[in-house]
């Protein structure tokens, strides 16, 4: 199966949910500084979403390059991995609106743990599609690392939202640093 109707309606989405998030940013009444500054935790959830969202465009973007075919079963798996992503522009916005409050920030968490675990079957059921653990894809991911020390730190931020909502927000944000810094293993792969 042609894998560009997949890619072509997975970037739609993503582009979609990056609108919806940037839309929900008010125009500030009024034209000094105090203003801008009242407007500080809906701008930082927003920043913080954002990058989530490039992240998951640019791993896509990189695993749907490394592929040549997709089948049903690697749809359903990526829309199930959108449906999670779709999450974010309501979990940034409770967040920002409410100051970074605990249950807001536990539930923004909890979209997060979703995606990354939606990431999971997409993953595995793409490389499936592609050869399985022999394929370029499979050597490339290796033993993911990054992606199981991300489902911890999200669970840990999850789980301090209740004491340290800023402790879970500083969780968020270095998984999104760790994940930020260029992954290489499949742009390596592709040019040999």
């Amino acid at each position: 199966m042609d894998k560009g109707r997949l890619e072509a309606f997975s970037d739609g989405v993503l582009a979609i949910i990056i609108t919806i998030m940037v839309l929900e940013l008010k125009v500030p009444h009024g034209s000094g500084w105090e203003v801008l500054a009242a407007q500080w935790p809906v701008f930082l959830s927003y920043v913080l979403s954002f990058v989530y969202v490039g992240i998951y465009w640019n791993n896509h973007h990189h695993f749907l390059h490394a592929a040549e075919r997709v089948d049903g079963k690697v749809l359903w798996a990526n829309l199930f991995l959108l449906f999670w992503l779709s999450l974010m522009p309501v979990a940034t916005g409770w967040m920002g609106e409410n100051e970074f409050a605990a249950l807001p920030v536990a539930v923004y968490g909890m979209v997060l743990l979703m995606c990354a675990l939606a990431w999971q079957p997409f993953q595995h059921l793409l490389i499936a599609a592609n050869g399985g653990e022999s394929s370029l894809l499979a050597q490339a991911v290796g033993a993911d690392w990054k992606g199981w020390l991300a489902v911890a730190m999200y669970v840990a931020g999850i789980l301090l939202a209740f004491v340290a909502p800023w402790v879970s927000c500083l969780c968020y944000a270095t998984v999104a640093a760790i994940w930020f810094i260029p992954d290489r293993r499949i742009e390596s792969r592709i040019k040999q």
